[in-house]
């Protein structure tokens, strides 16, 4: 089975750089032919971003129901990542994939839109910072 690597991560940085800037619906459209295109389990590390940044968009405009619908379905994706063993050094190292995996976790099933607060503050580590080798 294949990890995260240096491809799938340049793959991710355009969606990373919009989520970070808040702009949800752009990373959404942004990783969704990357994950549509990708035919194994790494699709579950775009897609679940897809699915936070959803949340987020949800979220911000004050819709519980759609925000817990999303979270409770990129937690499932964050168990696949984990299932498949997808999860490399390079992906906590690089994208804070456990912090995100901690925070959407953390978010209870019977949430209030205050439970998404810590979540809508996380960034993933700037590209510029990435290691590229």
């Amino acid at each position: 089975m294949s990890q995260f690597e240096l491809e799938h991560l340049a793959i991710m940085e355009e969606g990373i750089l919009l989520y970070n800037a808040q702009k949800y619906w752009e990373c959404h459209e942004d990783l969704e032919h990357h994950w549509l295109e990708e035919p194994g389990p790494l699709r579950n590390v775009y897609w679940a971003v897809i699915q936070v940044a959803a949340a987020m968009i949800h979220y911000r405009e004050g819709n519980l129901v759609g925000a817990r619908g999303l979270i409770f379905k990129a937690k499932q994706k964050f168990e696949r990542t984990e299932q498949f063993n997808i999860e490399s050094e390079l992906l906590q190292s690089e994208l804070s994939w456990e912090e995100l995996k901690s925070l959407v976790r953390a978010v209870p099933a019977e949430s209030q839109l205050s439970d998404f607060k810590k979540l809508y503050d996380f960034r993933f580590k700037d590209p510029s910072l990435w290691k590229r080798k």
